[in-house]
C-alpha cells in the first residue's frame, strides 16, 4: 500500500465509515447521482494514462454519461509512476466522487473506470490492456512534460527516452508505453488504437504523433511507417478548473455520502471538451454527451486563450494591485468587472474567428459566470505567475491583430501595463517573482523611477517578451499611456485608471 493510501486508510478508520464500493452504491442518499448502469454489462475499451484529479472530473465524466447507451468504452486508468491512485480506488471497485462546486454544491458517484493499474508495478496487465482488441482508444492527462517533446519529435536525450529505447520491452514513459503497445498489435495483426491527448497542450494530437513516430523510427522503420499511415492522433481542447482534493473535500463527502471515499474529486460545474474527428478505429458517440466534435480546434484553443486566460490575467494584476486576493472577489468589483467585461467583448471578441458552433456573446456570458463563482477559491497571485510566458499569448497576440486592423489597443494594453506595475512592486520590495525570466524583469522593475518613458522603454528592450509588439510606436504609445495612467499604482490609482481607460478605444 503506498503511504497516501495508508494515511487515508487511517483516517477512514477513524471515522469507522463504511467504503464507497460497488456495495454501498445503493446506501447513498437519494440526491447523490450514481451511474445510470449496470456496470458489470460494461466492456474495458478505453486505455487512459494518467487518472488523476482533471482527468476523474472531466473525461471520465463524458464517458459515464455514455455508458448507459454504450458499454463498451469503460476505462483502464493507468498511473505511469506512483501507486496511490490504483490503491485508493482500487478497494472502491474504480468508483469516487465528483463534487460539483456550485451554489449549493452537487455530489456524484462516478463509474467509468473499472480497473486501475499501476504501470512500474502491472507490466503485464497494462500491455494486455494494450493489446487487447477491445482496446480502440488510447487518452491521455500526463502534462506537457510527460511527453517528452523535441522541437520535432520526442526528446531522445531524456533519461525516460533513453531507456526506452534501450530496454522497449520495459517502457516507463507514456509515448515508450503507448509503443510497445502498438507493436505488440502490429505482431498480433490487430489495427493500432487511436491516441488521444487531452493535455492543454497547442497542437496536442500532432505533436503525439511526431513523438511517437519518431520513437517508433529509432526502433523499427517499418513500425514508424505502419503508425504514421494506420494511427490516428486527434487533436482536442479542454477546459474546466479543476482544484486539488483535500482533507476538507473528503470530510465533506463522508458527511454527505455516509460512506467514506478515499480520493472524490472536485470542479467548477462548466466543462469543454472538443475533439477533432479523426478516430480509425471506431470512437463513442461523444457529441450525444456533450463533447463538440470539430476539425476547428485551433479555433476553440484561440478563443479560450483570448476570452477566459487574457481576462484572468488581467484580473490578475490589475486585481492584486487593487489588493484583492481571488478571481470571484475581484469580480464583485464592479469597476473592475466592468472593464474585463468590456475587454472581452469590445476588444479581444473582434480579433477572433471564432469556430462554427461557438457564439463570442454566449461564450463570454458563461466565462464571466464562472468568474464570479464563489465556490471556487482561486488566487489571484497564483494567475500572476509566469507572466513572461502568460502575457505574449494572451495578450500580445489580440494587440497585435487589433494594430493590424488599425483598431485601438489602449483598453488592451492596461492589463499589460498592470503586469509592469506588479513586477516593480515586486521587485522593488525585494519579492522573487514565480517566471522563468525572474532576473531580467526583477532588474528592469528595480530600474524603474515611475517615470513612464523610462519605464516602459526598460521593459520593451526585453525582446523575448515584446518583440510582437515592441516596434509598433502605436503600441509603445498605448502602453505609455496606460502605465502613466495607473500612477504609483495604489488601489485608487489603479481604479481611477479602470474608470479613465475602461470609457477609450471602443468600436
Amino acid at each position: 500500500m503506498s503511504r497516501l493510501a495508508d494515511t487515508r486508510h487511517e483516517a477512514r478508520a477513524a471515522t469507522g465509515l463504511p467504503r464507497l464500493s460497488d456495495a454501498t452504491l445503493r446506501r447513498l442518499p437519494v440526491q447523490v447521482q450514481r451511474p445510470a448502469y449496470d456496470r458489470d454489462a460494461t466492456r474495458i475499451g478505453v486505455v487512459h494514462f494518467g487518472p488523476g484529479a482533471f482527468h476523474r472530473a472531466h473525461q471520465a465524466v463524458y464517458l459515464d454519461d455514455l455508458l448507459a447507451s454504450e458499454p463498451d468504452w469503460a476505462i483502464c486508468a493507468v498511473s505511469l509512476h506512483s501507486a496511490g491512485v490504483r490503491d485508493a480506488l482500487q478497494p472502491q471497485h474504480g468508483l469516487y466522487t465528483l463534487a460539483l462546486m456550485d451554489e449549493p454544491p452537487r455530489l456524484r458517484v462516478v463509474g467509468a473506470i473499472r480497473e486501475v493499474l499501476c504501470a512500474p508495478q502491472q507490466r503485464d496487465a497494462v500491455m494486455a490492456r494494450l493489446a487487447d482488441p477491445a482496446v480502440r482508444l488510447v487518452t491521455l492527462t500526463i502534462t506537457e512534460k510527460g511527453y517528452c517533446l523535441s522541437a520535432d519529435g520526442v526528446d531522445a536525450a531524456h533519461p525516460d527516452i533513453a531507456h526506452d529505447l534501450s530496454a522497449p520491452d520495459a517502457p516507463v514513459s507514456a509515448i515508450g508505453w503507448l509503443v510497445a503497445g502498438l507493436r505488440a498489435r502490429r505482431a498480433a495483426g490487430l489495427a493500432p488504437y487511436t491516441m488521444l491527448s487531452c493535455d492543454n497542450l497547442a497542437d496536442n494530437g500532432l505533436r503525439l504523433r511526431r513523438a511517437v513516430v519518431d520513437f517508433a523510427r529509432r526502433l523499427d522503420p517499418a513500425l514508424a511507417d505502419w503508425i504514421d499511415a494506420e494511427a490516428s492522433f486527434p487533436r482536442s481542447m479542454v477546459d474546466s478548473i479543476t482544484p486539488a482534493s483535500d482533507d476538507a473535500l473528503r470530510a465533506r463527502v463522508a458527511d454527505a455520502l455516509g460512506v467514506e471515499d478515499v480520493w472524490p474529486v472536485q470542479r467548477e460545474p462548466y466543462m469543454q471538451w472538443v475533439v477533432e474527428d479523426d478516430f480509425r478505429a471506431g470512437r463513442p458517440a461523444f457529441e450525444r454527451v456533450g463533447v463538440v466534435m470539430s476539425d476547428e480546434i485551433a479555433g476553440f484553443d484561440r478563443a479560450k486563450l483570448r476570452l477566459l486566460n487574457a481576462p484572468h490575467s488581467a484580473l490578475a494584476y490589475l486585481g492584486s494591485l487593487t489588493g484583492l486576493e481571488t478571481v470571484a472577489e475581484a469580480m464583485r468589483d464592479a469597476a473592475l468587472a466592468g472593464f474585463v467585461e468590456r475587454l472581452m467583448r469590445a476588444d479581444i471578441a473582434p480579433t477572433l474567428a471564432l469556430p462554427e458552433g461557438l457564439d463570442a456573446n454566449a461564450y463570454i456570458d458563461a466565462i464571466l459566470e464562472r468568474f464570479r463563482n464563489p465556490a471556487i477559491v482561486h488566487r489571484l497571485s497564483q494567475i500572476a505567475w509566469d507572466g513572461s510566458q502568460k502575457v505574449p499569448v494572451r495578450l500580445l497576440g489580440t494587440i497585435a491583430d487589433a494594430l493590424a486592423a488599425d483598431r485601438p489597443v489602449d483598453r488592451l494594453c492596461l492589463p499589460v501595463a498592470g503586469w509592469l506595475r506588479f513586477v516593480v512592486r515586486q521587485a522593488q520590495a525585494g519579492v522573487t517573482l514565480v517566471d522563468p525570466m525572474d532576473a531580467a524583469l526583477s532588474h528592469a522593475g528595480r530600474a524603474a523611477t515611475g517615470d513612464a518613458a523610462h519605464d516602459v522603454a526598460g521593459f520593451l528592450a526585453l525582446e523575448a517578451v515584446f518583440a510582437p509588439c515592441a516596434g509598433d510606436a502605436r503600441f509603445a504609445a498605448a502602453l505609455r499611456g496606460a502605465y502613466a495612467a495607473l500612477g504609483d499604482a495604489t488601489p485608487a490609482a489603479v481604479r481611477a485608471a479602470l474608470a479613465t481607460v475602461a470609457g477609450e478605444g471602443d468600436a
